[in-house]
């Protein structure tokens, strides 16, 4: 076997797994539990809330998603959407810190919703949906923590925050950004309601998508980078040769 072919042989072998693991990272990068939209205007009204929920384990599926509601900063008005196969338990907490409004003060707030009797399958994802009334506009962010439980018992917690310039932790907590008014990624102070759709698995989903078309291109730029290079090796063994590959 020539120089050459082994030459290019070896580039290929070396382009298809760095390939091959950026798309593994992407998959891995994109398993979490998240909110969306990503962000809001802070003191939004009249808005809605995605938590998308992905089964991450082959041989069991997810029964039980717990979301747990800030009561420092908290959200008021909240009200759950029907959601097909899942009964949903809302607890509410008196607040340290009651929140004046317009229509008076508010003494108690959800801190908790959970959802049980569905079924997220492995190689699927399920979309819940808590429409809100108003979120404060007094804090930058909010942090909803999560539980994620399946059906052999195991019990996945999304509660870590990173610290700012840190790595994302292992199992990071769904962040909700908090914005001046005007400036986030939907509407200043109401954002309509996302379309409902069909996923190809049969979960049902919800529009919005800005995050993962963002890490879609950004993984296939890389790509294209890395077959580039195998395509400059290939040159490189061509110049070499000073003709096509020996057989």
């Amino acid at each position: 076997m020539s120089r050459v072919r082994i030459t290019l042989r070896r580039a290929g072998a070396v382009t298809a797994l760095t390939a091959a693991g950026l798309l593994a990272a992407a998959g891995a990068a994109s398993a979490h539990v998240t909110v969306h939209p990503e962000s809001y205007a802070k003191g939004a009204t009249d808005g809605l809330l995605t938590f998308r929920v992905p089964n991450e384990e082959d041989t069991a599926s997810t029964a039980k998603v717990q979301v747990f509601l800030p009561t420092d900063h908290p959200v008021l008005g909240v009200l759950v959407s029907p959601q097909d196969g899942w009964t949903p338990k809302v607890t509410t907490t008196k607040l340290k810190t009651p929140v004046k409004t317009d229509d008076g003060t508010i003494t108690d707030a959800v801190s908790e919703i959970t959802w049980t009797g569905g079924k997220i399958a492995a190689g699927q994802y399920e979309d819940f949906n808590v429409a809100f009334g108003q979120l404060p506009d007094n804090t930058d962010q909010l942090t909803f923590k999560a539980l994620q439980t399946y059906s052999d018992g195991k019990t996945v917690r999304w509660i870590e925050a990173a610290a700012s310039g840190d790595e994302e932790p292992e199992n990071p907590a769904p962040v909700l950004k908090l914005t001046a008014n005007g400036t986030d990624e939907g509407a200043s102070s109401t954002t309509p309601l996302p379309a409902t759709s069909k996923s190809s698995t049969g979960t049902k989903t919800t529009a919005s998508s800005s995050d993962s078309t963002a890490r879609g291109l950004g993984i296939a730029g890389l790509v294209v980078g890395v077959l580039g290079l195998g395509a400059a090796g290939f040159a490189l063994a061509r110049g070499r040769s000073g003709g096509t590959p020996a057989e």
